[in-house]
């Protein structure tokens, strides 16, 4: 039934019954009624002396809430309050739940259950976000004492929640300031050229590893993923001069690079041709080697057939020499007989009709040698300044030589 119906039924619990035409309550009087109804409840007399079951203007409709009444609202208030302490942590997401503000546990993802408040509480901490920091215009002195303008961006994220709730106060500043720590320390013991150029990786890594070393023993609960170098070069005034000597370092890298392709292209090819120069030569040295063996056997062969017999040796001897001789020419000058002339075979001539007559297949003919007339030159036909030696002078010299 509503409180206030239309044709004057006004049911107002707090029994402020609207005297003055449906103006708005007394603020004093509706808490006069509260204070009448809770006295009521408890089994105190009312303000008036009247009986707490009297139903007097200030009660609730009905006179007075019974104590089964009582114990059903208070059961539905006891249930919602229980069910206020469910909670849902995401996955990527870890709860630390606090009991009058101090650590109790870590909850992982999922349905949980805590006691309502105010007895515990849960926060809920981003554990897998990759969270960044940076570091800008940043001038650090190195090693060489040069300065570096460096920037640098850190990413981390959350590998402890308790860690990084209660460990550390304000972990993300103190995150920053670890970093610059870190870096100083690393930058000031390198020189400015390995900052610069070929050591960034190295300085990089290191700044990590001691970063990382650092946060563990503050137990901030914060695991370093990257460090990543935005920014390195010397202050600008001496920029353009630092620009000027990066360019020559360059060049003398380009240079370097291609000396070593040179190199690289043509010693295999001279060490090559070196080997094949050696083997070229061992089979040389092998052949005349073997050779002169060959020609000692030779020799010792011919000396051993000398001396069992000398005439025939010298005489076959004689007949090879010629048969050496003979072979590199085409005349032959033949003894006549008398001692006074040599006959005169032209024997290119010989042999091209020798080949004509093959191959007109003139078999069985007359050989070259018997169409040779008396009309063939003689040696007394020719010029009197060329002198053959003798059979005998060569047989002569042969004594000489061969003992």
């Amino acid at each position: 039934m509503a409180w206030n119906e239309p044709g004057g039924n006004n049911n107002d619990p707090w029994g402020n019954r609207n005297k003055d035409s449906g103006g708005p309550p007394d603020l004093d009087e509706v808490f006069k009624n509260l204070k009448k109804w809770f006295g009521s409840v408890s089994g105190n007399k009312g303000g008036n002396g009247g009986s707490p079951r009297s139903g007097g203007g200030g009660g609730l409709p009905g006179g007075n809430i019974g104590s089964k009444g009582i114990g059903l609202i208070l059961g539905i208030v006891g249930i919602v309050w229980l069910l206020s302490g469910i909670y849902v942590i995401q996955p990527a997401q870890a709860g630390v739940v606090t009991q009058f503000g101090a650590f109790v546990k870590t909850t992982n993802p999922g349905p949980h259950w805590r006691l309502p408040w105010p007895f515990q509480t849960v926060e809920k901490v981003e554990v897998e976000e990759i969270r960044s920091a940076k570091l800008t215009n940043q001038q650090i002195l190195t090693q060489d004492e040069n300065i570096v303008d460096i920037d640098l961006a850190v990413q981390y994220n959350i590998k402890s929640a308790e860690d990084y709730l209660f460990n550390v106060r304000g972990p993300d500043r103190t995150l920053e300031e670890v970093v610059e720590s870190a870096l100083r320390e690393v930058v000031g013991s390198t020189v400015l050229e390995s900052v610069l150029t070929t050591g960034r990786d190295v300085v990089w890594n290191t700044t990590l590893d001691n970063l990382q070393a650092v946060l563990d023993s503050y137990e901030a609960g914060i695991y370093i993923t990257a460090v990543n170098l935005e920014r390195a070069q010397p202050p600008e005034e001496v920029q353009e001069a630092f620009s000027d000597a990066i360019k020559a370092r360059e060049d003398k890298e380009r240079f370097v690079n291609e000396a070593q392709a040179y190199s690289n292209e043509v010693l295999p090819r001279a060490r090559g041709d070196a080997q094949r120069a050696l083997e070229e030569s061992e089979a040389y040295k092998s052949r005349v080697v073997q050779a002169a063996i060959g020609e000692s056997e030779r020799f010792l062969s011919l000396l051993g057939e000398y001396t069992k017999a000398p005439e025939v040796t010298r005489e076959r001897l004689y007949l090879e020499a010629m048969e050496t001789v003979f072979s590199r020419t085409n005349k032959v000058l033949m003894d006549g007989g008398d001692g006074n002339s040599l006959m005169y075979l032209p024997i290119d001539q010989l042999v091209n009709k020798s080949r004509d007559n093959t191959d007109s297949g003139a078999l069985g003919g007359e050989s070259p040698l018997n169409s040779l007339s008396n009309d063939s030159p003689r040696f007394s036909d020719l010029p009197n300044e060329i002198n053959l030696p003798s059979r005998d002078d060569i047989r002569s010299r042969d004594r000489g030589t061969v003992r």
